[in-house]
């Protein structure tokens, strides 16, 4: 992807090149000591950006907070900017994750729920949907065949829904001598133990973690259900995202034993 343009530059004051970094999608740029990404939805970017500026330090974790535009606003030409944080992700420290994730969770427990979350229309949010049966997809054989268990074994949980971070293993930073820095931030509004579930999945599946750490994390409120939750969205966002091609063998294959292990947390 083409980096940030120089109307983007100087719309937050900034001269020089842009370098690309690693993740983030591949359109993440540094220009100085500040983070340019496109801000996708302009109404998420503009109440993420609002959230985070305000946020109250701690000791826990880190935020990148955002930067304005000269004119004010959080976007600018479909931009958004942000502060260069130390450090970098390491998906093997996934217990520390978590846990920068639930101080995270319980700092922002407070907020009102934003509209966007109603509109947002993409393969991760209405994965999010179909995980929390508020809409449905006929989907391909295969995907059918590996969610249909997890579906059957969905029971309606009674939990206080709130903002959450939908994607933490690989936005988590670590650098020496500082608290985890939360990056990246895809709002759901969902319980926190939902946003936890689907980071031991995520470890599960593709950063070779253990079982243990689902266990570690076993006394997190209706586990079983979160995590049965967390791999349906996940699986029904690769459906809508991908198709029916997506289903390989060595997909299928990741996945199976992570849905044994949630059905089995499943009372």
């Amino acid at each position: 992807m083409n980096g940030p343009p120089e109307t983007v530059l100087e719309a937050f004051g900034l001269s020089g090149s842009a370098v690309l970094l690693p993740g983030g999608q591949g359109d993440t740029w540094r220009c100085g000591a500040v983070v340019l990404k496109r801000a996708g939805l302009p109404a998420e970017a503009e109440w993420r950006a609002a959230v985070l500026d305000q946020l109250p330090e701690s000791t826990a974790f880190r935020v990148a907070r955002p930067v304005r535009s000269a004119s004010g606003a959080w976007v600018a030409f479909g931009w958004e900017a942000s502060e260069l944080l130390a450090g970098a992700t390491d998906v093997s420290r996934q217990d520390e994750v978590l846990t920068a994730g639930v101080a995270f969770h319980e700092t922002v427990a407070g907020l009102p729920r934003p509209d966007f979350v109603d509109t947002r229309d993409d393969p991760w949010s209405d994965g999010d949907r179909v995980a929390w049966d508020e809409r449905s997809i006929g989907g391909s054989p295969a995907y059918v065949e590996l969610v249909s268990p997890l579906v059957a074994a969905r029971r309606p949980v009674d939990l206080v829904a709130q903002a959450v971070h939908g994607d933490l293993p690989g936005n988590v930073m670590f650098a020496d001598g500082l608290p985890p820095a939360i990056i990246d931030w895809p709002v759901y509004w969902r319980p926190p133990a939902w946003a936890s579930a689907v980071a031991v999945a995520d470890a599960l599946c593709w950063y070779d973690a253990e079982p243990e750490l689902a266990a570690r994390w076993s006394e997190l409120p209706e586990w079983g259900q979160m995590l049965v939750r967390a791999l349906i969205y996940r699986m029904a966002t690769d459906e809508l995202a991908h198709g029916p091609e997506v289903w390989t063998r060595d997909r299928r294959a990741v996945y199976e034993p992570v849905i044994e292990l949630a059905l089995s947390y499943v009372g």
